[in-house]
């Protein structure tokens, strides 16, 4: 019997059964088995499948990925979370206060991605109280590289419509500890998210659909991936060239290092540190790209 192959991106996984939008028929969600073949096949991947005479749709391929954000996960071993991202949205607040290392490791992920990061502070009204001159440092140096960065209340609606009008016809994915606001700006910018989850979790018999990462689609023709799983991002098993290269500042000093292999923390003649020196590159960020080497150079 010839089956008509249709394509889809996967909402949701659990178990070996996918929540899948049909590319033709995108209001009307598909479930779809795949075979053990097809384990990795995580939220946000695109693929082919068919219908069945009786019972769910069936997987036929994975199709080629743009890229996959993986985590750490059981004895170390890397998890796919999700998959074929435009860009990471990196969510803090002045409330918890925000961990500028935590925030510099999302960025050295947006850039293994080849991916865009954008940088929002939430919580605007606790500045007052709460914000510190570092924070504000921190902030500006990264507007200075060239991020987007911006306040935001996700109570009041402040900078809601400026993250909206970057998030159009992209795929994006919420990143930042608990606590700063994520859900609360995923609600304004998805106004039946509750809706959309109730629909999923019936679809998947309230398995995990708490923990596991869900690909919501926006009016404005984009997406939104919802992931607990990048709330404190570890980064996994990265070379130094992925590290230093996820400092993008660091890029046009690069090449007047005396050596190819630069760590840029010890070595004679290293264009990286004089441009700290001349504070042509931040001291503050600098010091931590050397804290993340050292964690690298001497993992527990």
């Amino acid at each position: 019997m010839i089956h008509k192959i249709s394509t889809g991106r996967v909402i949701i996984r659990f178990g070996a059964e996918l929540l899948v939008e049909d590319t033709e028929n995108p209001s009307t969600p598909v479930r779809c088995t795949a075979k053990r073949k097809f384990d990795t096949i995580v939220c946000g991947d695109s693929i082919t499948w068919h219908h069945n005479e009786h019972g769910n749709a069936s997987v036929d391929d994975l199709l080629p990925r743009k890229n996959a954000l993986t985590r750490p996960g059981y004895r170390g071993r890397p998890r796919t979370i999700a998959a074929n991202i435009d860009q990471l949205v990196i969510v803090n607040s002045w409330l918890p206060e925000t961990s500028w290392d935590l925030v510099d490791r999302y960025l050295i992920t947006a850039e293994q991605l080849d991916a865009k990061a954008i940088v929002v502070m939430n919580k605007s009204d606790l500045a007052d109280e709460h914000a510190t001159d570092e924070d504000w440092r921190a902030m500006e140096t990264y507007r200075e590289i060239g991020y987007d960065v911006f306040e935001m209340n996700a109570l009041t609606g402040e900078g809601v419509q400026q993250l909206q009008d970057l998030m159009d016809n992209k795929t994006s994915i919420f990143s930042g500890r608990s606590g700063v606001g994520k859900s609360s700006i995923a609600n304004i910018i998805l106004p039946d998210l509750d809706i959309a989850v109730g629909v999923i979790s019936n679809a998947g018999e309230g398995k995990h659909t708490t923990t596991t990462a869900t690909l919501h689609k926006l009016s404005s023709g984009g997406y939104l991936i919802d992931s607990p799983g990048v709330r404190d991002y570890a980064l996994g098993d990265i070379s130094l060239e992925d590290l230093s290269g996820g400092y993008i500042e660091f890029a046009p000093y690069k090449d007047g290092c005396r050596f190819n292999n630069c760590t840029h923390d010890h070595e004679p003649k290293c264009a990286v540190r004089a441009a700290v020196e001349n504070k042509e590159i931040s001291n503050e960020r600098y010091q931590r790209y050397i804290h993340a080497l050292k964690a690298l150079e001497n993992p527990k």
